[in-house]
């Protein structure tokens, strides 16, 4: 069973996320509603995808991805942004740090945002 964590805080939308992924696909699901949570957790449980939101309490998104490149255990772990902010110097800036994709919150539906997690956990470097 795949492991996600979303890193997200708003909570509405991070428990709409975690009812998703549970219910329809068994993954195991875990959330973090800032980024020092966020970054324990990627530690502590290693998991297999994250989802990243960028505007967060405490260490933003992108300082998050800094850390994941600074941190040998946490070094590859594939991230996708899901954000905002959707400017394409936000969008370069986390693909650049690290981010395997970027996802405008706005720009998609819960589904497709399954549909993208399901396509980077089948991807054979995975």
């Amino acid at each position: 069973m795949s492991k996600i964590l979303i890193v997200e805080d708003d909570k509405f939308l991070r428990e709409l996320m975690v009812r998703k992924l549970t219910s329809e696909h068994s993954f195991e699901v875990l959330s973090a509603m800032d980024g020092e949570s966020g970054l324990k957790a990627m530690k502590d449980q290693k998991p297999d995808l994250v989802l990243l939101d960028l505007i967060l309490p405490g260490i933003s998104g992108f300082d998050v991805l800094e850390k994941i490149k600074e941190e040998q255990c946490l070094t590859g772990m594939p991230v996708i942004i899901l954000s905002n902010l959707g400017q394409q110097d936000d969008v370069e800036k986390g693909m650049k740090l690290g981010a395997i994709d970027y996802m405008v919150k706005a720009h998609f539906t819960p589904n497709e945002i399954l549909v993208k997690i399901k396509q980077v956990l089948t991807r054979p470097s995975h």
